[in-house]
């Protein structure tokens, strides 16, 4: 599986919950905990709405896109 990314000038974040997601991506991680501080201390924010309880978690990217990490699949 490849994922490929690119900067967007034009891009504006969804205001999320409220908006439609354009894509949404879920990340496994065999230990989250230590992945969320890795994302977070990497740009990522934790945003007060967390839907998922104790299956997932979701975060922001800097650019205010939401994803979500697990440790399920």
């Amino acid at each position: 599986m490849m994922y490929v990314f690119w900067s967007a000038a034009t891009l504006k974040a969804p205001t999320w919950p409220q908006d439609e997601l354009a894509f949404h991506m879920d990340i496994r991680f065999d230990n989250v905990e230590a992945a969320e501080k890795r994302l977070l201390g990497l740009g990522a924010t934790k945003p007060a709405h967390q839907p998922g309880g104790d299956h997932w978690t979701v975060l922001l990217d800097p650019s205010g896109q939401p994803f979500c990490i697990s440790s399920t699949h």
